[in-house]
C-alpha cells in the first residue's frame, strides 16, 4: 500500500513541476515576443541588405534605423561616411584580374540558399511570435498578466534604446 502512495506523490510532484515550467515558459514567451518579432523582421531585411542604400536604392529611414538596432543596438541612422580622396591606382592593381565574386553571374548558389533558408526561418519566428501572443491573449484566465508582460516586453526595449 505504501508503494502506491509514494508513486502517486512522485507523480503529483512531477505534474506540479511541469505545470510550473509551462507557466514560466508562458510568461517568458509573452515578455520576449515583441523583441523576437523585431529581430526576426530586421534580420530578414538584412539578409538582402534592404537596410543599406546601394546603387539607386534608398531604404526608408525607419528600415535603416531598425537595421542599426539589429546590428549596433541603437535606433539611429548611420553617419554618412565620406569617401576618401581619390588617389591614382597603381599600375599593378589596374592590371589585376577581376575577382570571381564580381562576375555577372551573381551570388554563389550556397549563399543564395542560405539567405532564402534564413528568410524562411525569420518568417517562421515572426509568425510563431504573433501566434503565441494571440494564443496567450485568448487565455482569459491570465489576460491582465499577459497584457502587463506584453507591454513590459514592448516598452522596456524602446526605453533602453532611447537612453
Amino acid at each position: 500500500m505504501k508503494d502506491v502512495s509514494n508513486e502517486t506523490e512522485r507523480h503529483n510532484r512531477r505534474a506540479a513541476r511541469l505545470r510550473f515550467i509551462r507557466q514560466l515558459h508562458f510568461w517568458v514567451a509573452v515578455f520576449v515576443a515583441p523583441s523576437l518579432l523585431l529581430f526576426a523582421i530586421t534580420g530578414a531585411l538584412q539578409l538582402f541588405k534592404l537596410h543599406e542604400a546601394e546603387g539607386g536604392y534608398k531604404p526608408l529611414p525607419v528600415i535603416e534605423k531598425l537595421g542599426q538596432v539589429h546590428i549596433h543596438q541603437k535606433y539611429a541612422l548611420r553617419p554618412v561616411r565620406r569617401p576618401p580622396a581619390a588617389q591614382p591606382a597603381p599600375a599593378a592593381a589596374a592590371a589585376a584580374p577581376a575577382r570571381p565574386e564580381a562576375e555577372e553571374s551573381g551570388a554563389p548558389l550556397g549563399e543564395t540558399l542560405v539567405k532564402w533558408t534564413f528568410l524562411i526561418m525569420s518568417v517562421g519566428m515572426a509568425l510563431s511570435a504573433v501566434l503565441g501572443v494571440w494564443m496567450s491573449l485568448s487565455n482569459t484566465r491570465q489576460r491582465r498578466l499577459t497584457l502587463i508582460l506584453l507591454a513590459a516586453g514592448t516598452v522596456l526595449p524602446i526605453l533602453v534604446l532611447v537612453l
